[in-house]
């Protein structure tokens, strides 16, 4: 008998926790999942977007439009921020992150300052905005990799097998 030959790729395999991860969001418009992988392909940290320990979901506000105070953007820490808060080790350094969503300007300080070399992201919808503008910027002067994975297959979880 020979070996399986249509299994997933290790990035398939890294974006598919990320994508998992972000069934954790509580979110009602946009759910967000990182996974960060050390060079030995050991996860060091999972995140998605939500809000802070502590903070009750039920009490802040999810709504995208308003006074800012009233909307969710005060409040929501993104995935790529909670995966690096909720990482087992404070070592970053060479690190890839896998994402779902392009990472905006604030997680890209993060990313940088934790020292993750190279981020994997499946979508940027929101190029032209500013934020993604200075995250690329400041991605791409820090030297941190930039690749947006193409899926050879879809990926999908069944959880009766």
């Amino acid at each position: 008998m020979d070996k399986r030959i249509d299994y997933i790729s290790w990035d398939e395999y890294f974006m598919g926790v990320a994508i998992l991860s972000a069934k954790r969001s509580k979110d009602p418009n946009t759910q967000v999942g990182a996974c960060i992988v050390n060079s030995d392909k050991k996860i060091v940290g999972v995140g998605y977007n939500g809000f802070p320990s502590g903070c009750c979901d039920d009490e802040l506000p999810w709504s995208r439009q308003g006074s800012w105070l009233d909307t969710k953007y005060p409040y929501v820490c993104h995935a790529e921020l909670n995966a690096i808060l909720n990482s087992i080790s404070r070592d970053l350094r060479g690190c890839t992150l896998y994402v779902d969503l392009f990472p905006c300007n604030e997680c890209a300080k993060a990313i940088i300052q934790s020292g993750i070399s190279r981020v994997l992201y499946l979508k940027n919808k929101y190029p032209e905005s500013d934020s993604v503008v200075a995250s690329t910027r400041m991605l791409n002067q820090a030297g941190v990799e930039l690749v947006q994975l193409k899926l050879t297959k879809p990926i999908i979880l069944n959880f009766d097998n």
